[in-house]
């Protein structure tokens, strides 16, 4: 056995010491952890392999995290309110079968399960999956779960092990803690809109959810780092994780322009405040976008266009200078971006060294050939919609792949699955819940 191996084998029986020590009996390394192996025997194990997931989240920043982590081995157990379920099933058209589109596309590899946790019963039923799992993620109000006894200081008495996610709108606590938490509010809050849209114009929403997507990253990211800080204490914790202090964090060099030089922020479209030119043309038949972050791509650009005179005059010799003149240098750019097609620009600045690409309508993102061959178009088979696509993880790995992906479930679809084999329900127990409604279970397959 190699010393690398000793190493690891001696971090992992440190590890279930301290869970033992701990009475830490959710602890991942106390259950069996499943692998698959290729033709060399080689191990092949996801990250998460063995990580249960318990997810009280709706709409996108925490179905976007826990759907992260499954797709890196978690079981993810989605609790849903029977009936409507998770808010974003209704949020359409476009529909596919009878789930939104919305719905699909942060939801594979998950589990659902039907429980009203209004009802103290189904309450119980929670604080149990909590014992046997490793993360819980909810979405609720501050304080909404802890009046259901299903709150981080409630359930920590009795899974010590979990690491329990709240994200929320504002925080846990403070002055705007009270505050339902939605990605336009709180982009606007953040200053996020104020620096979105046209240069002269108001302030515009991006076009998809970034704070709640920014949010949902960061709280993947925390609930990563709580796994390896339980495997240093084999104890759990609270993490809290909130829309504006992602967007906030996300602000960066803006932030840093005002708290260092007072300098506020402005709207500037596609263009960059600090760079000339970086920004987007109109081209005969769309859009492209171009980039000169030194002098000697922004030589390259007027070499490309067949404007030389531009790289030769004295007021534009430097990044400062041209942002000096920005208005005069970018009418003489963008006239002339505008007599040739936008193919016909990328190929002239192919081998350049300049950044440019189009603007691609979303129709010509996925008939893009590196978008296919990195993987980013999902497609599986749904027991209602049929085959459908979705937009496929960012991130690749080289010692496993993914594998292929389970389907966004319908309401409930798993939920005796979960009780009988999660749980050890018996069938008496669970007819029992099924007929008080705690509980409902999809026939669909």
């Amino acid at each position: 056995m190699s010393v690398e191996m000793c190493a690891k084998l001696l971090s992992r029986l440190t590890t279930v010491r301290a869970c033992l020590l701990q009475g830490n009996v959710g602890c991942s390394y106390l259950r069996r952890r499943p692998f698959t192996s290729d033709i060399k025997g080689r191990q092949k194990v996801r990250p998460l392999d063995g990580v249960k997931v318990l997810d009280l989240t709706r709409v996108l920043a925490g179905p976007f995290a826990t759907m992260i982590l499954g797709d890196l081995g978690a079981e993810v157990i989605k609790v849903e309110r029977p009936g409507p379920g998770d808010d974003t099933r209704a949020w359409g058209p476009p529909f596919v079968g009878e789930e939104s589109a919305y719905f699909l596309s942060v939801n594979r590899n998950k589990k659902s399960i039907a429980v009203n946790l209004k009802d103290p019963e189904g309450a119980k039923l929670v604080t149990e999956l909590a014992t046997r799992c490793d993360i819980l993620v909810e979405n609720y109000l501050p304080g909404k779960l802890d009046e259901m006894g299903l709150g981080y200081k409630q359930l920590s008495q009795v899974a010590p092990q979990i690491i329990y996610c709240s994200i929320s709108g504002y925080g846990q606590t403070g002055p705007h803690s009270h505050k339902p938490g939605y990605d336009s509010i709180a982009s606007a809050a953040s200053g996020m809109m104020h620096i979105t849209g046209p240069e002269d114009g108001d302030p515009v929403r991006p076009g998809v959810a970034m704070t709640d997507l920014a949010t949902g990253l960061y709280a993947q990211g925390a609930l990563m780092a709580g796994l390896l800080q339980r495997q240093k204490t084999g104890q759990g914790l609270h993490i809290d994780c909130n829309l504006l202090s992602s967007q906030v964090a996300c602000l960066t060099h803006i932030a840093s322009n005002y708290l260092n030089a007072g300098k506020e922020a402005r709207r500037w479209g596609t263009a960059h405040e600090s760079i000339v030119p970086y920004q987007g043309f109109r081209t005969k038949d769309g859009y492209l976008i171009v980039g000169s972050g030194n002098n000697q791509q922004f030589f390259s650009v007027c070499k490309v266009l067949n404007l030389n005179n531009l790289a030769e005059n004295p007021k534009y010799k430097t990044n400062n200078l041209r942002v000096q003149h920005r208005k005069e240098l970018l009418k003489l750019l963008s006239d002339r971006f505008l007599e040739e097609s936008t193919d016909e620009w990328l190929r002239r600045f192919e081998g350049t060294g300049v950044p440019c690409g189009p603007i691609n309508t979303i129709q010509q993102v996925f008939s893009d050939p590196q978008v296919a061959h990195n993987g980013l178009i999902l497609e599986m088979d749904h027991p209602t919609s049929g085959r459908i696509a979705v937009a496929g993880p960012a991130v690749r790995f080289s010692s496993f792949q993914f594998g292929k992906p389970t389907s966004p479930p319908v309401i409930g679809q798993h939920t005796v699955e979960v009780l009988r084999d999660t749980l050890g329900y018996s069938e008496d127990v669970i007819n029992a819940l099924l007929a008080s409604r705690t509980v409902i279970q999809n026939t669909v397959h």
